[in-house]
């Protein structure tokens, strides 16, 4: 339990000790007279003993019985760490928390420099009102001038610094409870049908593009999946591929195999038979390196050098441009494997699984009008089924009983439904 003490008199003062003129039966300490008088101490959770100071003898000890209720209930906070500057807590415990790989990490680093730590870097993480924490998201569009789905994903980082604040009892709510995030603009996709990445692959100028680029339409692997596809993550027999690996680029270490963002991008896909004797054919004509740091890739470069996603943009734009295609992006292939299965009805989580998302909300989301468009092709596969032959013959027979240019009786049903469109 937590304690109050008098800091301007002795608890044990010596015997003959002489007594304090202004309290009478104390003894005054070297602090008499300096500073608040009482000192409220208790031991936290973590069994550090926590002291502050308070005017009377009431106020200390209101702190205690405050402090002792909220060990028990569990929503103790530290004070002292409450006052850690941001930065602080960004770099030294947000960040080393994160369960992400290292590349993405100096991702969020980056995020941070440029837009947390110049607004709030040395403020305390306890000093953020609510309504800061609202003025600071409308600066990302006003003051930064960030579109799209950025200011939301920018924001959500942020707000992530705060709720790790509130589990690690550096401040007892997040500034953001009840501040709705930036609203999430994702851009339309219209991706490429079938005719039109066919028409682009005869474009292209070499192999490599041409099977790289029909290889992702039928399998939707991202930009670093296909670049860092290995040799032994194919199982043809099975017609299966494997995605356990990425080709990133770091400056100052180059290229080099890294493992996925996140757990659901490890993922196994189907292959179809099209896609096996198409990579069956371009091995045999192209072996992948056998030595060196890139053996076993796959998709490489003359004398054995990975392909850079420059490179593949370029390439990808060049067979749209002499294809007469629209300006495409390599990752627009992807979004054509994903329009092709949810244009053949697959169930939007099987699409999800298969893109590798996080999950099924974030496809929902980015493809939502392309669901929508499969859900009328479903009524209208629907209407065609439950329409019933009887219904049909009679609606014949009564068109060929109707005269030629006769008009329908106006008290009919038909008359009705004439006199309405008029």
């Amino acid at each position: 339990m937590g304690y109050v003490v008098d800091r301007w008199h002795r608890a044990r003062p010596p015997a003959g000790a002489k007594e304090c003129g202004e309290h009478k039966g104390k003894v005054a300490s070297a602090a008499h007279g300096q500073g608040k008088r009482w000192q409220a101490r208790y031991i936290g959770p973590d069994g550090v003993e926590r002291t502050s100071l308070w005017r009377t003898q009431a106020e200390a000890q209101k702190e205690i019985t405050k402090q002792e209720s909220a060990k028990l209930d569990g929503s103790w906070v530290d004070p002292d760490r409450g006052k850690t500057k941001i930065e602080s807590v960004v770099f030294d415990v947000w960040l080393p928390a994160t369960d992400t790989i290292e590349r993405t990490k100096r991702e969020y680093r980056g995020v941070m420099n440029r837009y947390l730590i110049p607004e709030w870097g040395d403020r305390e993480i306890r000093s953020i009102r609510p309504s800061e924490a609202g003025a600071w998201q409308n600066l990302l569009t006003t003051k930064y001038e960030l579109s799209g789905t950025t200011p939301n994903r920018t924001a959500r980082l942020v707000r992530s610094v705060f709720r790790l604040a509130v589990i690690d009892r550096m401040i007892p709510l997040s500034p953001f409870d009840g501040i709705k995030a930036p609203t999430m603009v994702e851009p339309e996709i219209n991706p490429p049908d079938v005719d039109t990445v066919r028409l682009i692959l005869d474009q292209a100028h070499h192999d490599r593009w041409a099977v790289m680029a029909e290889l992702d339409a039928q399998t939707g692997l991202r930009s670093g999946e296909i670049r860092g596809l290995h040799i032994d993550k194919l199982r043809l027999l099975h017609r299966t591929l494997d995605v356990h690996q990425q080709l990133v680029y770091e400056p100052g270490k180059g290229y080099y195999l890294d493992k996925l963002k996140t757990g659901a991008g490890r993922r196994t896909l189907p292959l179809t038979q099209r896609a096996v004797d198409l990579l069956a054919a371009y091995i045999a004509k192209y072996p992948p390196p056998a030595a060196g740091p890139y053996a076993g890739l796959i998709f490489t470069m003359p004398g054995g050098q990975p392909v850079g996603e420059s490179t593949l943009d370029w390439a990808f734009k060049a067979m749209c441009r002499k294809a007469g295609a629209a300006r495409y992006r390599w990752h627009d292939l992807r979004h054509h494997y994903a329009s092709v299965l949810i244009a053949g009805g697959e169930n939007p989580k099987v699409v999800s699984k298969r893109l590798g998302h996080t999950d099924v909300a974030f496809t929902l989301r980015i493809y939502a009008h392309l669901f929508a468009e499969a859900e009328e092709q479903t009524r209208s596969v629907l209407d065609a089924a439950w329409g019933r032959p009887s219904d049909t013959r009679k609606n014949a027979q009564a068109e060929s009983r109707q005269p030629t240019g006769s008009q329908p009786e106006s008290g009919s049903q038909e008359g009705k439904v004439c006199e309405l469109r008029a």
